[in-house]
């Protein structure tokens, strides 16, 4: 089953959410944690693991042969990202940390003197704790292509639940609904939408449900930090119920989070007074998902 956290706002507890459901499926059955926030991926930070690099990631850019380069400047006029600057007369000069690998250089070209080269833009990294077997990856720093990074830990995610056969894939989504999110819910069996009770939370969960909607994804909210303000909590819970949708759990605001990210465990673990709450949340969305 492959369950994605997601939520829309940045901050709500998505990362906490989806180590903590990691850590409870992976007290019995087999589990991977996809970390799909490819700008801040900080799961081997919550679950204190040592990751170890699996794999580069590179990007096609274009490479001029200048000998028979014509100097029209019929590249930098297709180049949407302006990563070709180009003077009459001269030979066009190329940002390549602008460069998003469109190619749209490679056709424009008149007289093929643009051909392929690669940029790295990023790694994928694994490592294991609690039995959680993680699955990271990273933009690399200044690169614009997270949505890239995040299509290649799935693939990668995917080829190796192929051979090593795990039971639960969590995927932890970035903030927002763009491609990096759109890559990492695409394919899901249910998403988990982690909201908070603020009105910009309430606002960016309507995207990401008109996005799970879309995409056909069976779906559930939790909200956490629900009794930082009770009545906005009570206006989520009117919302979810008049768009008939489950309110799969709540997670109090509490200094124990905090403590936990601290010192590097699952809230569960450290305070195993929590592990009942996480222990009905794991199994409410195994239950949504075999109504769907």
């Amino acid at each position: 089953m492959i369950i994605t956290v997601a939520g829309g706002k940045g901050g709500t507890g998505k990362s906490m959410m989806a180590s903590s459901l990691a850590f409870e499926y992976a007290k019995e059955k087999k589990t991977f944690l996809v970390d799909a926030d490819v700008e801040c991926p900080n799961d081997h930070l919550i679950l204190d693991i040592n990751l170890k690099k699996e794999k580069t990631i590179f990007q096609p850019i274009p490479k001029w042969d200048f000998d028979i380069c014509a100097k029209c400047g019929k590249c930098a006029e297709v180049c949407k990202q302006e990563a070709i600057a180009f003077t009459p007369g001269r030979n066009p000069a190329f940002v390549e940390d602008l460069c998003i690998g469109c190619k749209a250089c490679f056709v424009a070209c008149p007289v093929q003197a643009i051909s392929e080269t690669y940029k790295e833009i990023g790694t994928i990294s694994r490592g294991n704790n609690y039995n959680v077997e993680l699955i990271s990856g990273e933009l690399k720093l200044g690169q614009l292509a997270s949505g890239e990074i995040v299509s290649a830990v799935r693939k990668y995610s995917e080829e190796a639940a192929k051979i090593e056969a795990p039971q639960m894939v969590i995927i932890d989504a970035a903030a927002g609904i763009g491609c990096p999110v759109i890559a990492s819910i695409v394919g899901s069996d249910y998403l988990v939408a982690v909201t908070e009770p603020t009105p910009s939370a309430l606002h960016d969960l309507k995207r990401m449900l008109y996005l799970a909607k879309h995409f056909n994804i069976p779906h559930g909210i939790v909200i956490n930090k629900f009794n930082l303000e009770e009545t906005f909590c009570e206006k989520i819970m009117l919302f979810a119920k008049e768009e008939n949708i489950k309110i799969i759990g709540k997670l109090p605001y509490s200094k124990d989070f905090v403590d936990a990210s601290l010192k590097m465990q699952p809230v569960g673990k450290l305070f195993p007074g929590y592990t009942p709450l996480f222990k009905n949340l794991s199994e409410a969305i195994i239950n949504m998902n075999k109504e769907k």
